[in-house]
């Protein structure tokens, strides 16, 4: 069985049949390969015999595998056996640890989101986070594996962990390890709306996101609109992906994948019947968007369903296929085999999804912003996967709004400017006014996303 990934965090889709690996290998030239393959049997037996102690040959051989993979992009991996059945648990809406989806590049392992209501994020750890350090010990240079491994353990003990922000303190924080259970998809009424949010895309979200919608709407039938809020949602399944977006939708193209050859095309399609009846939607993101959120926002702005209110997305916009290794038993691979399309036909892969109204969440937020080195995003990778189309990622600027230091730190500003964009039927020139305390850099009307790209004819994630 083979695996399809956007990972942002794990996007999968189970497919069968074949990813066409044959002949590939051909590409090289075959005694080259044959050289290379001795060489390494060669560095092998030195190791095992000279080095200064002695050595674990199938450590060594799984590094080596790591290596080879993550040499390719930062996506591309190889899962140990342990590895392959946590990913497995993750998919599946239910596993244990202290709730983050992490990543590791250029030496650092960094936060790309804390699960709602898990241990990290309840400690107020956030997407971009670096982690310093794991019970005293440096956490740099750590695979992503070997900080999973650390940050891992028995239900009820505790690991001690240090995070990194810009602009502040290091922070150490005791993370107490518990099976997080993940509820997907959550919601409320506000006022004369309905809020909800969906946290990650697993087999459950499409369900629960259908029960949510049905009571909200039980509960308040003359709703005016939704907020759908996919910040800091790292990603999930595919299949998901399409189901939430499918939900919003009546018809139309929701995202295409494309492989290497002109003829690997799969394209996504949503089915008659919005399960809001037409209501005005609005959509929030940030940088800690990213993969399978970044289809649902992508498909409802291109189909017009949806306005998108927030920060530019992370920027993921490739397919990894998961490939067990004998059944699983030997691990598998985790290879990048396509990129993704919005319905416009537009790559966001190291671009991301830019919102109609740019709005902080904070002042801190607009600073980090302002200094887009400090932006954790797929741009950040020094190995990512070119975005195809020759556009670049927003480089540093100040967010068109962005709350001052005087305003009340308890409010999320951003949810609040979406539902003044309900308020205004989704036009943004009859939108209200930025309320006091709010900077605001340009006068009018925002810019509507870039979509000037010419149309072309979802590092290792793991949750802990």
């Amino acid at each position: 069985m083979r695996r399809l990934f956007l990972a942002g965090g794990a996007a999968l889709a189970l497919v069968a049949g074949g990813v066409g690996l044959s002949g590939m290998a051909a590409q090289t030239p075959r005694n080259e390969t044959f050289r290379m393959l001795q060489l390494f049997g060669d560095v092998l037996a030195v190791v095992e015999q000279a080095y200064v102690v002695p050595v674990d040959n199938k450590k060594l051989i799984e590094a080596a595998l790591g290596g080879m993979m993550t040499a390719l992009d930062p996506h591309s991996n190889y899962l140990p056996p342990d590895g392959f059945d946590e990913l497995q648990e993750r998919t599946s809406g239910e596993y244990s640890g202290v709730g983050l989806t992490i990543t590791a590049e250029g030496g650092l392992v960094k936060v790309i989101s804390p699960m709602d209501g898990g241990p990290a994020a309840r400690a107020g750890v956030q997407a971009g986070d670096v982690i310093s350090s794991i019970e005293g010990q440096s956490a740099s240079g750590l695979t992503v594996s070997e900080a999973s491994e650390k940050l891992r353990g028995a239900v009820g003990t505790s690991v001690k962990v240090t995070f990194l922000r810009d602009g502040e303190e290091p922070r150490e924080v005791v993370l107490t390890r518990e099976v997080i259970k993940i509820e997907s998809v959550t919601g409320r009424i506000e006022g004369e709306f309905g809020y909800v949010r969906v946290s990650t895309f697993n087999e459950k979200t499409s369900r629960e996101l259908t029960e949510v919608l049905d009571r909200l709407k039980r509960e308040k039938p003359d709703l005016k609109g939704f907020v759908l809020d996919l910040r800091n949602n790292g990603g999930g399944l595919l299949t998901a992906a399409v189901e939430v977006s499918d939900a919003f939708l009546e018809r139309g193209e929701i995202v295409s994948q494309r492989g290497r050859k002109p003829d690997q095309i799969d394209r996504y399609s949503a089915k008659p019947g919005d399960l809001t009846g037409g209501l005005p939607i609005v959509v929030l993101i940030n940088y800690g968007s990213a993969s399978a959120s970044e289809i649902v926002a992508g498909a409802l702005k291109d189909q017009e369903r949806a306005t998108l209110v927030g920060l530019t997305s992370f920027g993921k916009g490739s397919v990894q296929t998961v490939i067990p290794l004998n059944q699983g038993r030997d691990g598998a691979l985790s290879i990048t085999t396509a990129r993704y399309y919005t319905p416009s036909g537009r790559s966001i892969q190291k671009i991301g999804i830019e919102p109609d109204l740019e709005v902080a969440r904070s002042e801190a937020e607009a600073k980090i912003v302002s200094r887009s080195s400090f932006v954790y995003s797929e741009a950040a990778y020094a190995t990512a996967l070119d975005a195809s189309i020759g556009a670049e990622r927003k480089g540093p600027h100040v967010p068109h709004e962005a709350p001052g230091a005087d305003y009340d730190k308890e409010k999320d500003y951003q949810l609040e400017r979406a539902f003044d964009v309900l308020r205004a039927g989704g036009d943004l020139s009859r939108l209200a006014v930025p309320p006091a305390g709010v900077v605001v850099t340009a006068p009018g009307t925002p810019p509507a996303a870039n979509d000037d790209a010419a149309p072309e004819p979802q590092p290792e994630q793991r949750r802990r």
